[in-house]
């Protein structure tokens, strides 16, 4: 795909595929088809959301892409570099330039450590083996994320769930990475924590210049924080366009399905008849022949079960659709 885009590519997925084996049926091995054939670029500086049901591989491929995951086949390029089967010696100076937020703020923290321990892990990891230079870099962390000082010995049973998630952005941060992995950041916090979540992200990626792939199924967070969007389905890549461009005209009929369930404030707008998906999600074990959607398709025609789609070029979007809604 030739890359219009005038921005440097930091990383890209090339036929990305992850199978998880589940054992033996009928003499034949069974496995889970998290991620098919998923070629994906990330700009240096951008956000781009991954998007899509529960169960469509969406965290999968984001662990896949730092290698917390290693993928069945397939290419992963990391400022050019081709880092997919790397032995951890030779990764380890890649491995501090991607990090990631986790979804559960609970359950991300190490309960027996404190705030000084949890953010200075990763300093002392990849080499500040200086206690007052790393005690000040934790400081200087918890101020960037607003963490007041005085909780440098604190536990994290101590805090509030978004305080929590903040000792990870600053976990995170502290090495200066240049790709930040968003897993669902702010899915488990209350709404009125959530934006505040979302303006600090905002302003550490300006201030450093951070590229996220930010993972979520809440269509409303990521029309705030993301420059582009990639909707996945099953394992595969429905479509992926600018964030406005998408929202306002989908060109694959998954997108649309998705933006009609988006919850509308406004109560004369609700009273609007929308089309919104029925019928169960196929079997991640057994996904359908040709396009993986068509079962829930209202427009699919022959050609939809028999062959997958191929990317196609719409404006600046790409499309895997026999039949698009451009018309």
């Amino acid at each position: 795909m030739e890359n219009k885009n005038p921005k440097k590519i930091l990383l890209e997925a090339r036929n990305l595929v992850k199978e998880f084996p589940i054992g033996k049926s009928k003499g034949r091995l069974q496995a889970v088809h998290a991620v098919t054939d998923v070629s994906l670029s990330l700009y240096e500086g951008e956000t781009l959301a991954l998007v899509g049901e529960s169960g469509c591989g969406k965290s999968t491929l984001g662990r896949l892409l730092i290698r917390l995951l290693e993928p069945t086949s397939g290419q992963i390029l990391f400022d050019g570099e081709d880092i997919t089967s790397l032995d951890e010696a030779a990764f380890s100076c890649y491995r501090k330039q991607m990090q990631i937020i986790f979804q559960d703020p609970y359950a991300s923290l190490n309960p027996r450590m404190s705030v000084k321990k949890i953010i200075g892990e990763p300093l002392s990891t990849h080499g500040m083996k200086n206690k007052k230079e790393r005690e000040a870099r934790v400081k200087a962390l918890m101020k960037e994320v607003g963490i007041a000082e005085e909780f440098y010995n604190r536990y994290p049973h101590q805090f509030s769930g978004g305080q929590r998630q903040r000792i990870g952005i600053a976990r995170a941060i502290a090495l200066n990475p240049k790709l930040i992995i968003c897993d669902e950041p702010v899915s488990a916090l209350d709404v009125s924590i959530q934006s505040q979540v979302l303006n600090l992200l905002k302003g550490l990626q300006m201030r450093y210049g951070l590229t996220y792939l930010f993972i979520s199924h809440d269509l409303s967070v990521v029309k705030f924080i993301a420059d582009r969007v990639c909707v996945m389905f099953l394992g595969n890549i429905c479509e992926v366009g600018d964030t406005e461009e998408l929202y306002q005209h989908p060109l694959h009929p998954y997108t649309r399905f998705l933006l009609n369930a988006i919850p509308k404030a406004d109560p004369r707008l609700r009273s609007q008849d929308k089309e919104l998906l029925a019928g169960e999600l196929p079997s991640p074990v057994h996904p359908p022949s040709g396009c993986r959607f068509h079962t829930r398709c209202p427009y699919a025609k022959g050609l939809c079960r028999q062959k997958v789609p191929e990317s196609r070029q719409i404006g600046g979007r790409q499309v895997f659709c026999h039949f698009p809604l451009e018309g």
